[in-house]
């Protein structure tokens, strides 16, 4: 595999299990949170859920400057496919954007999201639905633009724009770039390492996600909800489940891809999971497991040991 140096990753407070949906779990504290992905030697990050960190872009910036951490983007969750909620969409596009933009980010990684809090709820659209997605995601890249930054589409569990068909249809109708999320991608259908080959110039950001296709199988047949499935441990460190995550990241390389990769392995934490070591452990595997660097034979994370698959 393709060894990715530091400059080049990314983490996210979703692996702390800090996470928009209401009710997800124990959230870490910000100052945790961002003290230990500086520890595990990342020095950027997303975002996280609107209100995890300042609003205020001064404030925010002199709260990672001094960690040595800078921001790569931020995930902005916005209903597009109805036209009664257009307005509305836009202007959390704008204000997300303004702040994203001033602290020196680079990119906003959009989800197009059903009306409904959370990801349990699979939308499929209709034709006229379509349309109104496709027209509202050029006019979020305008506004993308419009603050120094970039847009990208993130095909996610849940949303309106999950499996193979929905993936296919913004690749024909639309030119926005994609945040190839091998995890989401796996879980809604779609073959992360096909999707790099065939469709190189599109990815525009990179999520790196593993996860066990047992637990995964369970979500997309509906036997199992996305929440539940996350919690019982969905997602795995970085090579230790069953997406081909090094085949992908070899694949964007020869493709020509050299943004970020962000670590994403999310985590839906009650307060005993939470506790000792936390999920720090996995993100530091993770991390090895990326840049080469010496791991241990097995996941080592307080939750590695919980969640029964070795």
């Amino acid at each position: 595999m393709t060894r990715l140096p530091l400059d080049r990753l990314a983490g996210a407070p979703i692996s702390w299990g800090v996470c928009e949906v209401p009710g997800w779990g124990v959230q870490p504290p910000p100052a945790q949170v961002l003290d230990e992905l500086a520890g595990v030697g990342l020095r950027a990050l997303e975002l996280g859920p609107d209100g995890f960190l300042p609003t205020d872009p001064t404030a925010l910036r002199g709260l990672l400057d001094g960690r040595g951490l800078r921001l790569v983007g931020g995930f902005v969750p916005v209903v597009l496919h109805r036209p009664e909620q257009a307005a509305a969409a836009q202007a959390e596009l704008r204000r997300a954007s303004a702040l994203l933009g001033a602290a020196g980010a680079d990119v906003v990684v959009l989800a197009a999201t059903a009306a409904e809090a959370g990801y349990d709820r699979p939308r499929r659209l209709a034709d006229e639905e379509w349309d109104t997605l496709v027209t509202a995601l050029d006019e979020a890249s305008r506004t993308a633009v419009a603050s120094g930054l970039r847009l990208v589409l993130h095909p996610h569990v849940g949303t309106v724009v999950e499996g193979p068909e929905d993936v296919r249809r913004i690749l024909e109708r639309t030119s926005v770039p994609l945040c190839l999320d091998t995890g989401h991608l796996l879980i809604g259908g779609v073959d992360p390492v096909e999707l790099a080959r065939a469709a190189p110039e599109r990815i525009g950001h990179v999520h790196l996600k593993d996860v066990d296709a047992a637990l995964a199988a369970e979500v997309r047949s509906g036997r199992t909800s996305y929440g539940d499935a996350v919690a019982d441990g969905l997602y795995r460190p970085l090579g230790a489940g069953d997406v081909r995550i090094a085949e992908v990241v070899d694949t964007l390389e020869r493709g020509g891809y050299r943004g970020w990769y962000v670590l994403e392995q999310d985590v839906r934490l009650d307060r005993e999971a939470a506790g000792g070591e936390g999920p720090v452990g996995d993100v530091r595997t993770s991390v090895a497991f990326l840049t080469g660097s010496q791991r241990p034979a097995h996941p080592t994370g307080a939750l590695a040991g919980e969640r029964g698959r070795d």
